[in-house]
């Protein structure tokens, strides 16, 4: 068995980005998820958003920046939606905040690494949605078990396919 030698800490340092970069991903995850389930109502399946909040969220390695990077995200995503104003920037702050927490500890560049947490994270994003929606608006959402999962297992095989993308417009030092 071959020993992998461990990274420094000056390596996972956080990875930068050129700020069109991080004003354009997100919008154009935005535009895709408000505009694609409209033409083509499969694609509903898709959380780009969430995604694109984790992808930047574990690259920048920084817990306040993924919060707030989710807030951002979360309320223009609801600005354009028929949801209540703050439901997606609850969930992507919370998402945020722990994606980054978890870049800080684990590496997160192998592709099992990022199925498994695109998995979970998806997976918790659907449970605080119904549980948001149920507990704080009053609205009851019902929750759909294995049509969770497999929206979850899809968005993680798309998050990887996408990270890999992401990771090609990182700034070189």
């Amino acid at each position: 068995m071959a020993i992998l030698p461990q990274r420094s800490r000056r390596e996972m340092e956080e990875h930068r980005f050129h700020p069109l970069v991080l004003i354009l991903v997100p919008l154009i995850a935005i535009f895709l998820q408000v505009y694609l389930p409209l033409r083509f109502p499969s694609f509903a399946i898709l959380n780009l958003p969430v995604l694109v909040v984790i992808y930047f969220s574990v690259s920048r390695r920084s817990p306040i920046g993924g919060t707030l990077l989710g807030l951002v995200i979360g309320i223009v995503q609801d600005a354009m939606t028929h949801l209540p104003l703050g439901i997606n920037g609850i969930i992507d702050c919370i998402l945020g905040y722990l994606a980054a927490s978890i870049g800080l500890r684990i590496d997160v560049d192998n592709p099992g690494t990022r199925l498994i947490m695109n998995f979970s994270f998806i997976l918790l994003a659907s449970t605080l949605h119904v549980l948001i929606l149920r507990r704080l608006v009053g609205i009851h959402e019902q929750w759909y078990g294995l049509h969770d999962l497999i929206r979850a297992l899809v968005n993680g095989l798309v998050g990887v396919v996408l990270f890999v993308l992401l990771d090609r417009l990182r700034q070189r030092e």
